[in-house]
């Protein structure tokens, strides 16, 4: 594999992280070649990643096997392999993490995603993660819900490195980022001796134009006055909600007040694109790769996307391309019927739903595998 385009991405202030993460890729070798010869910068993880990566192979058997035979419980033995696929790929990318003085190298685990609406559930459950993992270069996962807004500031207080997630609408956030800046300053009146706590803020982009289409195609099937600007719009909406995202970002972190955060030796929290292997066949493979490459934003990719953009890529910065209509392409979806605001919330809930599910399809697969070889 030619990974010439993708260390392009990185010469370009773009930092590119795997949205994948498996027991095979660590021990054959394959994230490693990454880290050296593709300039892999993180991984990332989730329920549905790890429900992929569990029940669709048999590398984790053995391990199955000695735990269910020892009496532990599924989550325990679910808890105990994540965590050491997560332990063993920080360890591979702690070179990355020292050599960027902490601004990449990181492995990203998530917290049950049944406490996504409680908040002080999550904050119990991201400590015992923190603690369990025992890597500098970890991120804890949050819900950027309302729930989760109050976690990711406490957490960051205490120096925990937070990772939001299941982030949709620009209101939210806004959100996000006050809760990081509040977390952040409240660390540092600490004045502890702990190092300043890293956090990125994951954007997920390819769900938007999932939800935001089928709405324009009815506009555009009606053949009325607005079917010209659905039509122009159609497959806009994602790109142009992380374009303006984006614009915030810098509105924020270019401010007086980060600025005085800045001296102290804070970094901004990076935007992270994530869910951005496109779903709609119509569409480029790269779509969501090659529209928001940008300085200081990391891209999260999917194996295949990844080998994909190696193919035919064409590397070039693009984040600030019509960054002056962005604003006004989300306008225009409002004078078309469309609340944009209202989506992005549906699309949150969607995605703790369907979180919810992963892990509940991959506590079944491990209690009818124990159940099926006789394990207990």
């Amino acid at each position: 594999m030619d990974y010439t385009r993708i260390k392009k991405l990185e010469a370009l202030g773009q930092s590119i992280w795997l949205d994948y993460i498996c027991r095979d890729l660590i021990v054959n070798g394959k994230l490693r070649t990454l880290i050296d010869e593709a300039g892999l910068r993180g991984i990332t993880s989730n329920p549905s990643i790890f429900e992929k990566a569990i029940a669709g192979s048999h590398d984790y058997n053995d391990d199955i096997r000695t735990m269910a035979l020892e009496g532990k419980d599924v989550q325990t033995i679910y808890e105990t392999l994540s965590q050491r696929d997560v332990q063993s790929a920080a360890d591979l990318f702690r070179p990355v993490h020292t050599k960027t003085e902490g601004m990449d190298g990181y492995v990203s685990l998530e917290v049950n995603p049944h406490l996504a609406h409680d908040t002080q559930g999550t904050i119990q459950e991201a400590r015992r993660l923190w603690t369990a993992l025992n890597r500098p270069n970890v991120l804890i996962k949050v819900p950027a819900t309302v729930e989760g807004l109050p976690v990711i500031r406490q957490l960051l207080s205490e120096g925990i490195n937070v990772n939001v997630t299941l982030l949709f609408g620009l209101p939210r956030y806004r959100q996000v980022v006050e809760a990081y800046l509040a977390g952040i300053e409240e660390f540092l009146t600490k004045q502890n001796t702990a190092k300043i706590p890293a956090s990125v803020a994951s954007f997920f982009i390819s769900r938007i134009d999932t939800a935001v289409d089928p709405l324009l195609e009815k506009i555009i099937t009606q053949d009325g006055k607005d079917a010209e600007s659905a039509k122009a719009l159609r497959g806009q909406a994602a790109t142009a909600s992380a374009k303006a995202a984006y614009q915030i970002y810098k509105e924020i972190f270019n401010g007086n007040r980060f600025k005085k955060l800045a001296d102290k030796g804070v970094r901004p929290q990076r935007l992270l694109w994530a869910s951005t292997s496109t779903k709609n066949p119509e569409y480029s493979d790269v779509k969501y790769i090659e529209a928001l490459i940008g300085r200081d934003t990391i891209n999260t990719i999917p194996v295949e996307t990844l080998d994909a953009y190696c193919e035919h890529g064409e590397p070039e910065e693009r984040i600030e391309q019509e960054s002056g209509k962005v604003f006004q392409m989300l306008e225009r979806l409002t004078s078309l019927g469309i609340n944009i605001n209202q989506v992005t919330q549906q699309l949150e809930d969607e995605g703790v739903d369907k979180f919810n599910k992963s892990f509940d399809n991959l506590t079944h697969t491990l209690e009818n595998a124990i159940k099926k070889n006789n394990w207990k």
